[in-house]
């Protein structure tokens, strides 16, 4: 349990970070981080308006799962799973949950 816990923080503090960038912009598109520890999901999501342009979807999804990080969806140009790593989350506790089961085998994290 004290790498959950510890993996907990890496992620609200990778989304965190995330969304302060995004929000410095003040362009309209507001970055909301949602936490749900009971559960172990943790989303960056972008809202607002661009011009007359609805903007509303996930940016970042995670969730920790039997003591793995699943990176459910990554809408950024960043590498997550490496900053993760960098972060202190070992490879083999990384899934990449938004590519299929039979890919999984060939990236350098867990399968699942």
């Amino acid at each position: 349990m004290a790498n959950v816990e510890k993996y907990r923080q890496i992620i609200q503090q990778l989304l965190t970070e995330y969304a302060t960038r995004r929000n410095a912009a003040k362009d309209g598109v507001e970055a909301q981080t949602i936490f749900d520890i009971e559960q172990d999901r943790y989303q960056l999501l972008y809202m607002g308006w661009d011009n007359q342009n609805r903007i509303f979807g996930p940016i970042i999804y995670l969730d920790i799962k039997d003591e793995r990080v699943w990176l459910q969806w990554n809408g950024t140009e960043d590498e997550i799973g490496e900053i993760l790593v960098s972060r202190g989350i070992p490879q083999d506790n990384i899934v990449i949950g938004f590519h299929p089961p039979f890919i999984r085998k060939y990236t350098n994290y867990a399968v699942n």
